[in-house]
């Protein structure tokens, strides 16, 4: 199991290729502090952590979308194909694309891992 985080911000090219993990994490970019800026990924990331960071869990990649600017332009690029990610934080099943949004990370992702 890894757990791996793309360049902060991501650049849309690093995914062109295909994704190995069994998981993407769609997160808000790290401020100068190292801070998510978005209090929904905030919520979850210990949650995050704490489900792939096992050695016996699935693997995943962390994609930080950019700063709050660059989020909410309907220009970035994760919002278009292939990922059409509306909403952060977002973790797309690579191998049917089922996806887990915002609060519903909190209450279903252990379900949703298995």
């Amino acid at each position: 199991m890894t757990l791996r985080e793309c360049q902060d911000p991501t650049d849309p090219s690093t995914l062109r290729h295909g994704v190995q993990e069994d998981f993407v994490i769609f997160y808000a970019s790290r401020d100068e502090c190292g801070n998510l800026w978005c209090p929904d990924c905030v919520a979850v990331e210990s949650r995050v952590k704490n489900a792939f960071g096992r050695d016996d869990g699935r693997s995943a990649v962390i994609v930080y979308v950019g700063q709050r600017p660059e989020w909410k332009s309907l220009s970035n690029p994760f919002r278009a194909d292939p990922w059409k990610v509306e909403s952060i934080p977002t973790i797309i099943k690579v191998r049917d694309g089922a996806r887990l949004v915002d609060k519903d990370i909190e209450h279903s992702l252990a379900s949703f891992l298995e």
